[in-house]
């Protein structure tokens, strides 16, 4: 598979998104990654596994530079391993599951440790609900039929692990901001609901 049909392919499976900018230049990195992974016989669900593994060390690190590296790994496992499964052909409804529930662990895992650098536990839970509320509601699209919704919101799941790294940053740097920080960004995952829904209702008419 070339480059330019890897594009096209991602783009088919995210519901028609342009690849252009940041995500034109994540996935050609993620291309050379999957080509390796691919050589080596590495399976997709495995690196969904190494990912989910990575932010479940999160509970039992003390500090900040390992969250960050965690957070950044998981992140990486979670973009891999679907570039992986597209480069070998090895997409499977299983693995769509696998990957979708993994994601959603990893995401609580992640605020998790963002409550041990100062973010209150209320915030987060919002942020989570509200992330997992927009991840849902593309799911139910998708089962009705309409997987092509080309809808990229500002707290896409990249910008989540952006958040718990900012506010982990703020917090190694000695900077009491992240109630704040939380605050701004759980009305950003109001605003990404909205624009989800929006087009939803758009599709649904």
């Amino acid at each position: 598979m070339n480059r330019h049909e890897f594009r096209r392919r991602w783009s088919e499976l995210h519901g028609g998104v342009e690849v252009q900018g940041v995500i034109k230049g994540w996935l050609t990195i993620s291309f050379v990654i999957a080509r390796v992974l691919n050589f080596l016989r590495i399976t997709p669900n495995f690196v969904t596994t190494l990912g989910l593994l990575a932010s479940i060390l999160i509970y039992f690190t003390s500090y900040t530079s390992q969250l960050i590296a965690l957070v950044i790994f998981s992140l990486i496992c979670d973009g891999v391993d679907g570039s992986l499964a597209i480069y070998g052909d090895r997409a499977s409804k299983f693995g769509e599951l696998y990957d979708s529930i993994a994601d959603r662990i990893t995401e609580a895992l992640w605020l998790m440790g963002a409550t041990f650098v100062g973010v209150p536990v209320r915030w987060a839970i919002a942020i989570w609900v509200l992330g997992a509320t927009q991840e849902y509601a593309r799911a139910r699209l998708a089962s009705l039929g309409y997987s092509e919704i080309g809808v990229v919101t500002p707290t896409e799941r990249p910008v989540r692990a952006i958040f718990v790294i900012a506010v982990t940053i703020s917090f190694w740097l000695g900077y009491d901001f992240a109630t704040e920080i939380a605050i701004g960004f759980t009305a950003l995952q109001a605003i990404s609901v909205l624009i989800v829904m929006r087009m939803a209702r758009s599709i649904l008419k």
